[in-house]
Order: structure tokens, then C-alpha cells, then sequence
């Protein structure tokens, strides 16, 4: 199946074979450790080391669940009338669906599945990128998409990529999209990184975004089988990034009518389910790409007095 699709997921990979993910998981593993496939992204592909990266046919099906969550609660964080970028991805893309509906809102995007997802919003403005068109992620790229970005000013980026670490921030397997994320990055005032927790510990050729620049994480709650991600976030926090955790069970209710999309503090409140603290560290006093007038990043209030817990503490527990 790896071998006629490019990748696949543990669920689908469960249903054709009629067994558990925790048995398929189990496979996986084994076949990774004889060299036949790599793990990524909830699913298998084929080996490639630092440099393969799965088409988009194949990472729409990957941790589909997972990225529904992340956007739900990423969209919480968009507030009427702003400027913001958003780069390509499929985890970009469902964020775009949920901010059709954020009235004032100005759009910036290299990606076409991104402008589609907000083509019919009434009040969302649309402005895309320039540049050469990379049919595997649909994408805009090159050096009309990174001249199209100069001179540009945004409130914040949202950004996801093929993997994250602490060490070296977020990655691609691209050069042309890395070059072009980091033109976005450049725009931006703060920058909110997308990535589930499969991508957590994973660490690809292009680096997109450093560790010390990512203002916020929007991930969802790792397996508690699933140490390094565990151990990535911890990591992430001591270097200051706040952590935002969906648990994936839909919209949350907020203080007005519950389930219905709104404002945080208004009638209801659009974000859903999260754990949202300002971890340890001092943010870079300047925005991304140095301009001294441009908004200054926030230093984040120490752990203990936002939650008096470990980043750990932030999932839901276990009953």
C-alpha cells in the first residue's frame, strides 16, 4: 500500500487489514526498523530520510482528526478586521475554512487551497502571493512569491511544515517553500506554528522557522505512548514558545450561547477546547525580520504562575 500510494495512514492501514492501530503501530515499527518504510505524519511512507516529502494527495489523509482540532483552536486566536499570512498546508487549509467566517478579515497567502477555502467569504479579503505555481502542495514559490512579501506588515503568520523541534524550530523538505515561509515569517509580527503532534521530534533538510522567532504552538494532545512528542513540547516551552493544546472535541462553549461561533468574552466563543499558557522565557524583543518599529514579541510569564504545572499538566487526565 506504501509503495502504490506514496503514504497511508495507521487508520486506514487498521481497516484494510481488519486489526487494531496499536498492532498496525506495532508493524510500523518493525518495517521502519528494516529499512522499508519511515514513519510520518500518523501514517508510513516510503524511506527518504531528510528530503521526501508526501504529495498532497497523501497528507490530506494523514492525521485528518488532528488537524481539525488544531484549526478549530487556531481560528480562536484571529480577531475581526486583522491582516494576517497563512502559508501552505493542509492544516493551513482547514484554518482557512473556519476563518470565512471572521468578518474585516485581510488574507495573505501563497497558497491556492488556502485563497479557495476563503473564495466565497463576503468579508474576508483575499490577496495572494505572485510566483511559480508547485503542483505537489499547491503552492505559489520562487522569487515572484518572495518579492511579492517585501515591504509587507501583518499582525501574525500562521505556518505549519513537515516537522518541529527545539533545536532547530520548523522545517520543510522544500527549499522553494521553505525560502518562501521564511519571506512570511519576515511580515509578520508574531508567528503561530500549526503542527500535530506526529510532526513533533521530526526534523527535515530546510529550515523554515527558528525556535526563538515561534511565538506560539497550536498542536493537539500526544498518545501517552508517544514520548518524544511528549518530550519535544517540554523542550519547546523552556525555550519560551506558548503552547496551545485542542483536544479535539469540537467547539468550545463560551460565555454566551454554547456552540455558537463568537467572539472569547462575547456571545459564544469560537475557540474550542485548548490549554493556552505562556511558558518560560524570553521572546526576541524584535518581530521577525528586525524592522525597529514593527510589534515587539511578549516575554512569557514563568510556568508556575500561569498554571503551576509542567507543560505536561496542560492535557486533559486520563480517567
Amino acid at each position: 500500500m506504501v509503495r502504490a500510494n506514496g503514504a497511508v495512514s495507521l487508520r486506514e492501514l487498521a481497516r484494510v487489514v481488519q486489526t487494531s492501530e496499536v498492532t498496525v503501530r506495532r508493524d510500523v515499527r518493525a518495517l521502519e526498523a528494516e529499512g522499508l518504510l519511515d514513519r510520518r505524519h500518523g501514517g508510513a511512507v516510503l524511506p527518504g530520510g531528510f528530503t521526501r516529502e508526501s504529495g498532497f494527495p497523501q497528507k490530506s489523509h494523514l492525521a485528518t482528526a488532528e488537524k481539525t482540532a488544531i484549526a478549530d483552536l487556531a481560528a480562536g486566536f484571529v480577531e475581526e478586521g486583522e491582516a494576517i499570512v497563512v502559508g501552505a498546508g493542509t492544516t493551513t487549509q482547514e484554518l482557512a475554512r473556519r476563518l470565512a467566517r471572521v468578518p474585516g478579515l485581510t488574507v495573505v497567502t501563497n497558497s491556492l487551497l488556502v485563497a479557495q477555502a476563503l473564495a466565497h467569504a463576503n468579508r474576508v479579503e483575499v490577496v495572494m502571493t505572485g510566483g511559480t505555481l508547485r503542483g505537489s502542495n499547491y503552492a505559489l514559490v520562487g522569487s515572484g512569491a518572495e518579492q511579492s512579501l517585501q515591504g509587507l506588515r501583518v499582525s501574525r503568520a500562521f505556518l505549519s511544515g513537515s516537522g518541529l523541534t527545539a533545536e532547530r524550530g520548523l522545517s520543510t523538505s522544500n527549499m522553494l517553500s521553505a525560502s518562501v515561509d521564511r519571506a512570511l515569517v519576515q511580515a509578520a509580527g508574531e508567528v503561530v506554528v500549526l503542527a500535530d503532534h506526529t510532526k513533533l521530534g521530526s526534523d527535515t533538510m530546510f529550515q523554515t522557522v527558528p525556535t526563538d522567532v515561534i511565538t506560539r504552538l497550536v498542536t493537539d494532545e500526544p498518545p501517552g505512548h508517544d514520548d518524544r512528542a511528549a518530550t519535544e513540547l517540554q523542550a519547546l516551552a523552556d525555550q519560551g514558545v506558548q503552547i496551545a493544546v485542542a483536544n479535539g472535541s469540537g467547539v468550545g462553549h463560551g460565555p454566551g450561547q454554547p456552540g455558537q461561533p463568537g467572539r472569547e468574552g462575547g456571545p459564544g466563543d469560537r475557540r474550542g477546547p485548548r490549554r493556552d499558557v505562556p511558558l518560560p522565557g524570553q521572546r526576541r524583543s524584535h518581530a521577525p525580520g528586525g524592522g525597529a518599529g514593527g510589534p515587539q514579541l511578549r516575554s512569557a510569564p514563568s510556568l508556575s504562575e500561569a498554571s503551576g504545572g509542567r507543560v505536561a499538566d496542560l492535557a486533559p487526565r486520563r480517567r
